[in-house]
């Protein structure tokens, strides 16, 4: 697909980039137009080594995903803004602990939906949902989800490197918590965003385009009412590094991002 820049398929609006494209574009994959390539581009100019970043964003979501099946024990997991499938998505890395697992992911994207459903097409325990994280109630009164997943039950929330793209206008914060107000005592809420560090190169970045560098402490207002869980809200490879698959890539790129995992008492 990557070659192919004429009629969309699948009724896709082509006159501005998609993020998952553009994270797919990023990662090497091929299900990307020219207009994402152009926007990843832009992102590589302001952002020298973003690849390194995605990456680690990658990296990071596998040791969490880790972490609520196999430590805490978790069987219900919605991941909202999921992308492109790729290497280790979320429902592979649970299964691998658990095959049990019930995954839903969501998206408001149609090319990702499409691909997602391609790949769950034979998982019994998997689920592609389209809803958008800025419609909480329609996304938690969406039928299938509900048949797939008991919000009775503790349940992880994954909005991994999908706030950052909801503008302060349209109160992300809000959002947030009307989705962990649906959620049961003891579910836990993953959360990967941009950060604005208030250096340069973080007031460069933040012309990019439909994109939102958050200081910390705005970030952390998202954790509002839950209890953190160790090691805080803490740049992206040092959210419990795994000792037997240590991220091996060293680069100033890794700076602009944080990562955290919240309970919910």
């Amino acid at each position: 697909m990557a070659d192919v820049d004429g009629e969309a398929p699948y009724g896709l609006n082509l006159s501005e980039a998609s993020p998952a494209r553009v994270y797919d574009y990023l990662l090497g994959g091929k299900d990307n137009f020219g207009v994402d390539r152009a926007e990843g581009e832009r992102i590589r100019a302001l952002m020298p080594g973003v690849e390194i970043g995605v990456r680690a964003q990658r990296a990071v979501l596998g040791r969490v995903v880790r972490f609520l099946v196999g430590e805490v024990g978790l069987r219900q997991l919605i991941d909202i803004g999921t992308g492109l499938p790729t290497a280790e998505n979320v429902h592979q890395v649970a299964h691998s602990v658990d095959p049990g697992v019930r995954v839903a992911y969501v998206d408001n994207d149609p090319h990702v939906l499409v691909h997602a459903r391609a790949l769950l097409a034979r998982n019994v325990n998997t689920l592609a949902v389209h809803a958008d994280l800025r419609e909480p109630a329609a996304l938690l009164g969406d039928r299938e989800l509900l048949a797939h997943i008991d919000l009775k039950r503790p349940v992880g929330l994954i909005l991994c490197g999908i706030l950052h793209h909801v503008q302060d206008e349209e109160d992300p914060w809000h959002l947030t918590k009307e989705l962990v107000a649906a959620l049961p005592s003891g579910s836990y809420v993953f959360i990967h965003h941009l950060l604005n560090r208030g250096d340069e190169q973080s007031r460069s970045l933040l012309e990019a385009r439909n994109t939102r560098y958050r200081t910390k402490d705005e970030i952390a207002r998202f954790f509002a009412g839950l209890e953190m869980v160790d090691p805080g809200l803490v740049g992206v490879p040092d959210w419990r590094p795994d000792p037997d698959q240590p991220f091996q890539e060293s680069h100033p790129v890794l700076k602009l991002a944080v990562a955290g995992v919240g309970r919910k008492p």
